[in-house]
């Protein structure tokens, strides 16, 4: 028997994956490197891959967010502006690519993928504040953050390590402080996204469903751990799976 056309050993896989993007997304970020080969894998339609994605990864982020609120480690009041610009850049970047021929999505996220990939390997994790500010928290505000949200909302992945790195190098944050206050702005990007793929009709339910049960069982478990297991082990690991899972799709896509 199958659920919304895809096997149960391809549910189970997706569920697992999602369980590990959770938890590695809360910790370090990078958790779409996961899930985003994983769903092309599944034979979904790239802008559906990017719908349920988004549908998905708001659960994990969701629930980071919430317990970073709990926690105290994040006050919303400062945040909320932050988010706000978040929320509008990924709503630009959903909007621009809904027209995008799906045929050009399917040879470009896989092009994109890598690349991010490739960045994980050769960007050194940032583990001190780097020091005064390079920029104000205003112009941070309104011109890195809403950049990133547009990137998240045409693509995705890599988006909470942008935020993080970006937030340590340009605005001298530790990487905890940094990686506290990406959740919430990674949170803005996912709803902004969501809400426009909801409404062009771009997401696999059963699916998305699914996938958001094991975010929400790697984030609470990634919340818990997040001060406790070192970024770099993370890191290596979502890019060994990432790139596994490129490959795997490059045979089934190419290799007949």
């Amino acid at each position: 028997m199958d659920l919304a056309g895809l096997s149960y050993g391809m549910m189970g896989f997706l569920f697992f994956i999602s369980v590990m993007a959770g938890l590695i997304d809360t910790m370090a970020g990078g958790g779409g490197l996961l899930t985003v080969p994983a769903l092309m894998m599944s034979g979904i339609p790239p802008l559906s891959v990017l719908g349920t994605n988004k549908f998905q990864s708001t659960m994990g982020s969701g629930t980071a967010t919430i317990m970073m609120f709990l926690k105290g480690k994040v006050r919303f009041a400062d945040v909320k502006y932050k988010m706000l610009t978040a929320f509008c850049g990924a709503v630009l970047g959903t909007i621009v690519i809904q027209f995008i021929n799906t045929k050009t999505l399917s040879f470009v996220i896989p092009i994109i993928l890598l690349f991010v990939a490739v960045y994980f390997i050769f960007t050194p994790t940032v583990e001190k504040p780097s020091g005064d500010p390079k920029i104000t928290d205003k112009k941070f505000q309104n011109l890195v953050v809403p950049a990133i949200g547009c990137y998240d909302g045409m693509f995705g992945p890599g988006t909470g390590s942008f935020l993080i790195m970006t937030g340590v190098s340009l605005r001298g944050q530790g990487v905890v402080e940094a990686s506290a206050l990406a959740k919430s702005m990674n949170f803005a990007t996912n709803v902004a996204s969501l809400i426009v793929f909801l409404a062009v009709g771009k997401i696999f339910w059963v699916v998305g469903l699914l996938m958001m049960l094991g975010q929400f069982i790697g984030a609470r478990v990634g919340a818990h751990y997040l001060f406790h297991i070192n970024p770099k082990y993370l890191r290596l690991l979502i890019v060994v799976m990432c790139l596994g899972m490129l490959t795997r799709y490059a045979l089934m896509t190419f290799v007949k």
